[in-house]
C-alpha cells in the first residue's frame, strides 16, 4: 500500500509543480513574453479551466476502464502536454497548451482519492488521501522553489522540461507500484450523474468554488505582493515559496487527521474562517518583513488544511458516483483557482497596492465558511427527515 500511495504521490508532486510554479515564475513569464503580470496571470486561469474541462469529461469516457490503466494514460497525457506547452512560442500557443496541460488534472485526483481510500485501511481513509496529496504540498515545499530559482537564473522554460519529466516518471511508478484496483461495479453514466441531482451536491460545488478562491487570490500573485509591499528582493522568493510550501505540507497532514476524527464539514468551515482571518492578517502586516515571512508559513498551514475534508465530503456523500464527485471537486478547486487569480487581478489592474488581492480572497474564504455551515444543515435536516 506504501508503494501505491507513494506513486500516487508523485503524480501530485508534478501536478502540484505545475499549477503552482506558475505563481513563482509570473514574473520571468511576463518578462520573457514583454507582458503585463494580470495579464501573465491568465496562464494561471486556463489552466485551472483546463481542470474543469477535463476532470469530468475524462472520468465520463474512462468510467468502464481499470484506473490504474486510467492514471498511466493521464500521466501519458499530462507529459505530452507540458512538452507542447514548454516548446511554444508566443502567447497566444503558450495559452492554448496551457489549458491542454490543464486537462489530466482532475481526473488524476479524483480516481486517485478513490483508489486511496480503497487501498487505506478501515477508518483512517482520509490519511490516505492526504499521502496522495502530500505530493501536492512536497511540490510547494522543494519542487515550487526550486523552479523559481531555476526559472529565475536561466529560463522558465527548463523548470516546465523537470514537471514535463517527472510526470514521464509517474507513469512508470503508477506501472510498478499500483495494483490492479476493480472498476466501479456500476459503470452507468446514470449511477454516476445520481449524486448531482441532490441539493447537497450543488452546495458543495459552490462551497470549493468559492471558497478555495480565497487561496488562490493569496497565491496568485504572493511574488509580486512580497516585492512591492514587504519590499523583499526577488533573489528571496523562492525561500518564500518554500515557507508556504512548509506551511501546506504540514496543513494537508492536519486535515487529514482531522477529517478521521471530526465531521469533515464541520473542519471545512473552520479552516475557510481561519484562513479569511489569515488574509485579512496579510493585508495589514505585510509591509513588516518578518511578518511577511511568518504569515507565509501559517497562511499556507492553514490554507491547506482543507484538502483531505473537502474530497472525504464529496466521497462520503457521493455514494455510487464516488469517481465522478472527486474529480468534479477538482473542478470545482480550479474553478476557485480562477476565480481567486482573476478577482484577485482586479485591484492591481485599477491601480491599486499588490496587497489588496488579500481582501478579495477573505472575502470569498468567509462566503465557503457560510456554504459550510449550509452544507451541515442540510445534512442535519435529512437526517431528521429519515428518522
Amino acid at each position: 500500500m506504501k508503494k501505491s500511495l507513494l506513486a500516487l504521490a508523485i503524480g501530485g508532486l508534478a501536478i502540484g509543480m505545475t499549477e503552482f510554479s506558475m505563481m513563482g515564475l509570473l514574473p520571468e513569464i511576463a518578462n520573457d513574453l514583454k507582458i503585463s503580470i494580470p495579464k501573465a496571470g491568465n496562464f494561471i486561469s486556463t489552466y485551472a479551466l483546463g481542470v474543469v474541462v477535463g476532470a469530468p469529461l475524462i472520468v465520463v469516457f474512462t468510467h468502464k476502464y481499470p484506473p490504474q490503466k486510467v492514471l498511466m494514460s493521464l500521466m501519458l497525457l499530462f507529459t505530452l502536454f507540458h512538452t507542447m506547452f514548454l516548446l511554444s512560442p508566443g502567447y497566444n500557443t503558450l495559452l492554448i497548451t496551457r489549458f491542454l496541460s490543464g486537462l489530466p488534472h482532475g481526473a488524476f485526483f479524483g480516481i486517485g482519492s478513490v483508489v486511496a481510500t480503497q487501498l487505506a485501511t478501515k477508518g483512517k481513509q482520509a490519511q490516505a488521501v492526504s499521502i496522495m496529496f502530500a505530493g501536492l504540498t512536497t511540490a510547494n515545499l522543494i519542487g515550487v522553489p526550486l523552479t523559481t530559482y531555476i526559472g529565475q537564473i536561466s529560463s522558465w522554460r527548463i523548470s516546465y522540461t523537470i514537471i514535463a519529466s517527472l510526470g514521464l516518471f509517474t507513469t512508470l511508478a503508477i506501472y510498478l507500484w499500483v495494483p490492479k484496483v476493480a472498476k466501479s461495479k456500476d459503470a452507468k453514466l446514470t449511477t454516476q450523474f445520481a449524486f448531482f441531482k441532490t441539493k447537497l451536491a450543488w452546495v458543495l460545488i459552490a462551497l470549493i468554488s468559492i471558497g478555495t478562491a480565497g487561496l488562490f487570490a493569496w497565491i496568485s500573485y504572493i511574488s509580486p505582493m512580497m516585492m512591492e509591499v514587504a519590499l523583499i528582493p526577488e533573489s528571496n522568493i523562492p525561500f518564500i515559496m518554500t515557507l508556504v510550501g512548509l506551511g501546506m505540507f504540514l496543513g494537508n497532514f492536519v486535515g487529514g487527521k482531522i477529517a478521521d476524527t471530526f465531521e469533515p464539514s464541520k473542519a471545512v468551515g473552520l479552516s475557510f474562517t481561519a484562513m479569511a482571518l489569515c488574509l485579512v492578517v496579510v493585508y495589514f502586516t505585510v509591509h513588516i518583513q518578518w511578518l511577511a515571512y511568518t504569515m507565509a508559513l501559517i497562511t499556507g498551514l492553514v490554507a491547506f488544511t482543507i484538502g483531505a475534508p473537502l474530497q472525504m465530503m464529496l466521497i462520503k456523500n457521493a455514494k455510487g458516483s464516488e469517481l465522478l464527485a472527486a474529480s468534479a471537486g477538482q473542478a470545482c478547486f480550479n474553478i476557485g483557482n480562477a476565480l481567486g487569480a482573476f478577482l484577485g487581478g482586479i485591484p492591481l489592474t485599477l491601480g491599486f497596492a499588490a496587497n489588496s488581492p488579500e481582501l478579495v480572497g477573505a472575502g470569498m474564504a468567509i462566503i465557503g465558511a457560510f456554504l459550510a455551515v449550509a452544507f451541515m444543515q442540510m445534512q442535519n435536516k435529512q437526517k431528521n427527515l429519515s428518522i
